[in-house]
């Protein structure tokens, strides 16, 4: 190599949260002589999906306290509100409560804007932020050639693939489907006719969030499987971890078996169940690694929706809002399968039937809204991630629910729990099914560290 040729850049796919954090901590890692790409296909960058809204009533599932996107300064974030001056909107999106601060997404979109303007500022002609979604990859001795979708073809050392959440498959395959993020195609909404929204978790409560926004005042039915809503955060510290012997470690009914048992006790003696799951989050990735498959497949049927909703609650005000319009009967959860859909020129038919019944119930849909997020790997249609999966450079996962990884995110091949010899790492949601604890902001910020100076090892050696 001549002291004229740069070394290869690594690629980072993806723009949002986990891109982001991935590209700063590559800059960090990497020899100041090795360039990083960004590629993010459409949305501002370090914002993805998530923090692009505008809607006050979004708000973020975890306390300000917990959303520092810096690893060194937990408390960066919080700090970053006291010092901010924002409009009346932006203040209505941030909420005070018993159990702690609580931003809008948009307030985070904006704390993320100002440290990416940082990090470029820094990063001088190393970093490559690049408009354009990659269709394409084709292995090379070097590395990679990457294809956009324009034609451009770029040779690269290393990819980390960090797109967040995947969009699923169409559930509601319906002429009367509506983006649950994009108001502007709800069209013109009949307050005496029904909307649907298929999923009750934190999408739906967000979904309810945009439809008020937009002015709908009529009446919202959520269908889920089992019907529960997310559990509201209270202000209770993390109590003492439950006992885990190597025996209820072996064992999904065993392991949450003593999970009911550490929250009964807890509440027998006057604490809070919340106390023990968030006991329990820092060694949540070891027990769920630590499973034998058949009991890891147990929890995820069985136990998995119960848990969810525990561990991954909500903000007060959002649940306060929700609960509101259950009583109000302006918010109807029902615990059902959908079983048929068809279009008319009024609306949609959507027949469903009630958990635990053989009953058929049916519902006039005008708008019908998805807001059951990802699912499936191979059912995604992502067009890079179809040629991943055609090109046989990456495969599914662990119960196909992300990419078949190393815990440390290096992409395994055929040999179950073996790295490739392809310098190709999946981060953040890609990990779904190897890693349990990989979508939230901690998670993500924590391990961006540690994946850098894995991929500056490879790349290096």
């Amino acid at each position: 190599m001549t002291s004229q040729t740069r070394p290869l850049p690594v690629a980072v796919i993806g723009g949002g949260f986990s891109g982001l954090m991935a590209a700063e901590r590559l800059l960090n890692a990497l020899p100041p002589d090795r360039p990083v790409l960004l590629y993010e296909r459409s949305r501002p960058f370090g914002l993805g999906l998530a923090y692009t809204t505008a809607n006050p009533d979004h708000l973020l599932n975890l306390r300000a306290t917990q959303m520092s996107a810096d690893p060194d300064r937990q408390d960066d974030f919080a700090e970053w509100l006291a010092r901010t001056q924002f409009d009346v909107t932006e203040r209505r999106g941030i909420r005070v409560t018993e159990a702690g601060t609580f931003a809008s997404r948009g307030v985070y979109g904006r704390y993320l804007a100002a440290r990416w303007e940082r990090v470029v500022a820094g990063a001088g002609d190393r970093l490559q932020a690049i408009h354009a979604g990659i269709v394409d990859v084709e292995r090379a001795p070097e590395g990679f050639v990457l294809h956009d979708g324009d034609g451009t073809t770029r040779r690269v050392a290393g990819l980390v693939l960090a797109m967040g959440n995947l969009p699923g498959p169409v559930v509601a395959a319906s002429r009367y489907r509506r983006d649950p993020w994009r108001p502007d195609t709800f069209g013109s909404l009949d307050p005496d006719r029904d909307v649907l929204v298929i999923g009750a978790g934190l999408t739906m409560m967000d979904s309810v969030a945009t439809l008020r926004h937009a002015g709908f005042a009529g009446r919202i039915v959520a269908v889920s499987r089992r019907g529960l809503l997310p559990k509201p955060h209270a202000p209770v510290a993390a109590g003492h971890r439950p006992s885990l012997t190597p025996e209820i470690r072996a064992s999904a009914r065993k392991l949450f078996g003593a999970v009911r048992h550490a929250v009964a006790s807890a509440e027998a003696a006057g604490a809070d169940w919340r106390g023990v799951i968030d006991a329990l989050r820092p060694v949540t990735d070891e027990l769920w690694t630590g499973l034998p498959p058949t009991e890891q497949a147990r929890v995820l049927r069985h136990i998995r929706p119960y848990w969810d909703v525990h561990r991954h609650r909500t903000a007060p005000p959002a649940a306060e809002a929700i609960a509101a319009e259950i009583r109000r009967g302006q918010l109807v959860v029902r615990a059902a399968r959908i079983v048929a859909l068809s279009d008319t020129p009024e609306h949609a038919v959507v027949t469903i039937r009630p958990r635990g019944t053989r009953d058929r119930e049916t519902i006039a849909a005008q708008a019908i809204l998805d807001a059951t997020g990802f699912s499936r790997l191979a059912e995604t249609e992502d067009p890079l991630i179809r040629a991943l999966l055609r090109r046989g450079l990456i495969r599914p996962g662990p119960f196909g629910l992300g990419i078949a990884a190393t815990p440390g995110g290096a992409v395994t091949g055929p040999e179950e729990g073996r790295a490739t010899d392809a310098p190709l790492w999946a981060f953040g949601p890609m990990l779904r099914g190897v890693l349990w604890e990989c979508i939230a902001v901690p998670d993500i910020r924590d391990a961006a560290g540690d994946l850098a100076d894995r991929v500056a090892r490879r790349i290096s050696g």
